[in-house]
């Protein structure tokens, strides 16, 4: 299933919409070179069909795109990039 995620800068959130139930990864961007990963949301009836995982793609897409260190104060993707190690280049040291 693809799942179209949005960026919302202005709300500085990623956010999806499936079958009427949305989810949101929120972040914050406490420096200029910065992203920190603060909250994830995903409705009961999207859990367990990758729609968190795509969150977490596209925001860590975004970072890597926009040359940003990663912070990761959502468990969720601290978890998320403890399982994926692609991204660890990214995090913030």
């Amino acid at each position: 299933m693809s799942i179209p995620i949005q960026h919302q800068p202005q709300d500085q959130e990623f956010t999806a919409t499936v079958d009427g139930h949305t989810a949101e990864l929120a972040y914050s961007q406490p420096s200029p070179d910065t992203i920190d990963f603060a909250h994830t949301f995903v409705d009961e009836a999207l859990r367990g069909r990758g729609v968190g995982e795509a969150l977490a793609r596209e925001g860590l897409a975004y970072a890597k795109q926009e040359g940003l260190r990663v912070r990761t104060s959502c468990e969720f993707m601290a978890a998320f990039v403890e399982r994926h190690p692609e991204y660890q280049e990214l995090l913030e040291k």
